[in-house]
């Protein structure tokens, strides 16, 4: 949860409007991980979250329902540039490797991939079963971005802040977002 409170909040900080679903599982990680109560409602989910990032209520911030069938990304005729599952369990991997659009998360992936645009997955599991590396394998075959949450330590980080920022960098590279968040390979520190 830690990755994707930090993205969230430097995606908001670079002016992206960011559009964002959480399931229920997420709910339950972000109280266990993060001690952030996320409402169902998605209206208070807005608030806590911008709450806790220190945002106003002015912050290109639009928060769906996961059952939402109405929102844009779930239509080809408005799909986002790109779109992060940050994190991603095996059981959501799984879903979009099979093409499932059971809920909106699902469905905005399948939108992302059959229109051509970036989809980046972070998967939050370790160690991977045979399973899940095929399902990654597939992903990865259709374009998808498989970015494992896997710092760096060439940085030599001082906290476990500067890991969660080598990772966020990396999705912010690929979502072509400018950021200053970790020194790159042979740049001075």
């Amino acid at each position: 949860m830690a990755y994707g409170l930090r993205l969230l909040d430097c995606l908001l900080a670079a002016d992206c409007r960011v559009s964002l679903v959480y399931s229920s599982a997420a709910q339950l990680v972000a109280r266990q991980e993060s001690k952030l109560e996320l409402p169902a409602a998605p209206s208070r989910g807005r608030t806590a979250l911008l709450e806790r990032l220190g945002r106003d209520e002015s912050t290109a911030l639009q928060v769906y329902d996961v059952e939402d069938w109405k929102a844009p990304m779930a239509s080809g005729s408005n799909p986002p540039r790109a779109m992060v599952v940050c994190p991603c369990t095996m059981g959501t991997l799984a879903a979009i490797a099979a093409g499932m659009a059971d809920n909106l998360i699902e469905r905005a992936a399948d939108v992302v991939m059959k229109e051509g645009r970036k989809l980046i997955l972070v998967p939050r599991e370790t160690p991977f079963s045979v399973i899940h590396l095929e399902n990654m394998l597939r992903l990865a075959r259709a374009g998808v971005v498989i970015l494992p949450p896997n710092p760096g330590f060439y940085q030599q980080p001082q906290n476990v802040g500067e890991m969660v920022d080598f990772v966020v960098a990396r999705i912010l590279d690929q979502l072509s977002v400018p950021h200053t968040l970790a020194p790159r390979w042979g740049e001075e520190h």
